[in-house]
C-alpha cells in the first residue's frame, strides 16, 4: 500500500489517535482518513491502539487471574461498543477539529 501525501509518521499518528490535532501539512491525510471508504474500521483500529495498552495495564493489577482478564475485557468491549455506536459523532467532531465542514 502506498503512503498518502501528508501521511503522518508514527509519533503524529499516535497523537492523532489520542485526539490531538494534526498540523496543516497533514490536512489531506485527515480528510482521507475521515471521509473515504473504511473510515469506521480505521476509527476502531485507532481506538484499539489506545485501549489495548490500557487493558493490559488493568490486567496487571493484583487479583485472581480470571478477574484481571474479565476487567480488561470489560473495558475493551464496552469502550469499543461506545466508539462503534457514536462513530458518526466522533467523526463529525474530528472533522470540525481539523477545519473541515461536514
Amino acid at each position: 500500500m502506498t503512503r498518502l501525501v501528508g501521511d503522518p509518521g508514527a509519533w503524529r499518528w499516535a497523537r492523532y489517535a489520542l485526539g490531538f490535532r494534526l498540523p496543516a501539512e497533514n490536512r489531506d491525510w485527515v480528510r482521507h482518513d475521515l471521509t473515504d471508504a473504511g473510515w469506521r474500521g480505521r476509527m476502531l483500529l485507532r481506538h484499539l491502539a489506545v485501549m489495548v495498552p490500557v487493558c493490559v495495564g488493568l490486567g496487571s493489577l493484583p487479583a485472581e487471574w480470571w478477574i484481571r482478564v474479565m476487567v480488561g475485557m470489560l473495558a475493551l468491549v464496552t469502550s469499543t461498543f461506545t466508539v462503534a455506536i457514536s462513530a458518526e459523532d466522533l467523526r463529525r467532531s474530528r472533522l470540525r477539529q481539523h477545519g473541515f465542514d461536514r
